[in-house]
């Protein structure tokens, strides 16, 4: 085989319209190939030993390049080539953003027995941001989530959750973010630091963010993309209870590690189904 490539969005997906070039040194066109519904190219034909460049391009992204070396095999393996979104380095347009709940996720996973993981997610939330013209530091988001509706896929550990042990949802019915400032950690990455009600208890809690970039939805309207992680400790917010089974090893781990996907449509209300 003599060219085979990844080629992945920085979130690991497939970028399945992707299109390899590749040229020798005196810049000459030797190959030209198309990734599949994997985003993988393989091309057959053995290559000339040589240094080669690796030119990928696709539709919305940036294009990249890589350089690479045949031997005598004749095969070039260039591996994983991320591409970033084409305007991933800028901010999203300013005012008001709402997150849409259908084309987003906020879920958590913690640790069972320490071996594996258990994921879940809450299924109802309102969220909505506000992108600072001036400064990005001063860009607010606020997000509120019902507690009991978190699903884990286990009906009797879904009311465990609920149940005083953990969210004790009927004492406090909702889970708030809301941000208090901004600090840049990359060209299109950020620290969001916020204050985070859960279970009765409001601590400071940073999330890592990332822009994605934006794009024309199909009703007409603009929509951003982000992820953002956190990481919580379960007794900082009162919430203590847990099992210890052989050798020490707790059921649930202490650390929940927070993961959100967030689709938002560019104005201060979602468009009407």
């Amino acid at each position: 085989m003599g060219l085979t490539a990844r080629i992945r969005t920085r979130d690991g997906w497939a970028v399945s319209h992707a299109v390899v070039t590749l040229t020798d040194m005196t810049g000459s066109q030797v190959l030209r190939a198309e990734a599949d519904i994997e985003g993988t190219v393989r091309d057959v034909n053995p290559l000339p030993p040589g240094a080669y460049t690796v030119i990928v391009t696709a539709v919305g992204y940036a294009p990249a390049a890589a350089s690479a070396i045949v031997t005598a095999s004749g095969r070039a393996e260039v591996g994983t080539v991320t591409l970033a979104r084409q305007g991933g380095t800028e901010l999203p347009p300013p005012g008001p953003w709402t997150v849409d709940p259908a084309h987003s996720t906020v879920g958590a996973v913690a640790q069972h027995l320490g071996i594996s993981s258990v994921h879940g997610r809450f299924t109802e939330f309102a969220a909505s941001i506000e992108v600072a013209p001036d400064d990005v530091a001063k860009s607010r988001v606020e997000a509120v989530i019902r507690a009991d509706s978190i699903d884990t896929g286990n009906a009797m550990r879904d009311g465990h959750l609920k149940s005083a042990d953990f969210l004790d949802v009927e004492r406090f019915p909702e889970i708030t973010y809301r941000s208090s400032g901004l600090s840049v950690a990359g060209s299109d990455r950020w620290t969001v630091h916020g204050e985070l009600s859960l279970h009765g208890v409001v601590r400071p809690v940073d999330l890592d963010l990332a822009y994605l970039g934006t794009g024309a939805d199909p009703w007409g309207g603009t929509r951003a993309a982000f992820r953002a992680t956190a990481q919580l400790r379960r007794e900082d917010f009162a919430m203590n209870y847990n099992q210890v089974v052989q050798a020490g090893i707790a059921a649930i781990g202490t650390t929940l590690k927070v993961e959100l996907d967030v689709q938002a449509v560019q104005g201060d209300s979602l468009p009407q189904a």
